[in-house]
């Protein structure tokens, strides 16, 4: 199994090129920043009383990871999440296939559909259509990153035949994944992206649903996967586990589910502090690498 460290990249904590430095010297595979755009005062926080400042205080993400790029060689760099139907997806795809060419290859696109219906709103997308603009998304980004002259016609997106360069170096596109839970995610992740990147509950209650995942639902959700993937002629869908501390207990329980990847949320904390916990869990993994 991989290791990624992932934070929520703002001007207050640890510089996220820091960051994926340190992570890179430490053996991590992965680097991973998170988004919001802004945070609409009218904002209904759904997991406590007041949405936390570094939600209000988030880089960029695609500038975040590209100046992580620029210091690093190895080191995978990736979002948990970028809120896909937020963005332009011509615009998308070009940032990451720009990133991808000038990291060497090193992109991973984790996506979501967001949970902020005023924030989402502010973009022009109604939060009712946030499923259908994320999946038409992906569709036009993959199209600009696969095609020499891309197309596409949806309810939402019309693309008439169009050049795009760079393409990314992966080929055909970056490793996709998608973020989320409820009923219907581990059909989306299949179709749509291929990967899944589930937040895993340590302890559940039943205001988790359709926010956080069951850890113990891990083994139904692996045969379910494997069930969709044969339905649909897919390959097998990779699954970067979110939400765990880095004990022998859950990186040996997701070692025994085939579990590609775990990501371990740093703080957003100064420097100092944020290098600390960073090789709090480099050592922690240290005997699964």
């Amino acid at each position: 199994m991989k290791f990624g460290i992932s934070i929520f990249s703002t001007a207050t904590g640890m510089p996220p090129h820091l960051a994926a430095q340190k992570a890179e010297q430490l053996g991590f595979e992965s680097f991973f920043v998170s988004e919001h755009s802004h945070i609409p005062v009218s904002t209904d926080f759904p997991i406590g009383d007041e949405v936390p400042l570094i939600y209000k205080s988030m880089y960029d993400p695609f500038v975040a990871m590209a100046a992580a790029a620029s210091v690093t060689s190895t080191i995978k760099l990736g979002t948990a999440i970028c809120i896909l139907p937020q963005h332009n997806p011509i615009n998308c795809a070009k940032s990451l296939a720009t990133i991808d060419q000038i990291s060497g290859g090193r992109v991973v696109f984790g996506i979501g559909a967001g949970w902020n219906p005023p924030e989402m709103e502010h973009h022009g997308v109604r939060f009712s259509d946030r499923f259908s603009v994320t999946q038409e998304s992906v569709e036009v980004m993959k199209a600009f990153w696969s095609e020499e002259e891309a197309t596409f016609h949806g309810k939402h997106f019309d693309i008439q035949p169009s050049w795009m360069w760079p393409k990314p170096v992966q080929s055909p596109y970056p490793e996709l994944s998608l973020a989320g839970a409820g009923p219907n995610i581990l059909n989306r992740a299949v179709k749509i992206a291929g990967g899944w990147m589930p937040v895993f509950a340590m302890q559940w209650h039943d205001s988790m649903v359709g926010k956080q995942t069951p850890l113990e639902t891990l083994g139904e959700d692996q045969q379910t996967l494997r069930r969709l993937e044969a339905e649909m002629g897919k390959p097998k869908t990779i699954i970067s586990a979110m939400g765990l501390p880095p004990t022998p207990q859950y990186i040996d329980y997701l070692l025994e589910h085939d579990v590609e990847r775990m990501i371990l949320t740093a703080p957003n904390d100064e420097t100092a502090a944020c290098e600390d916990t960073i090789e709090q869990y480099a050592q922690a993994i240290s005997a699964y690498l």
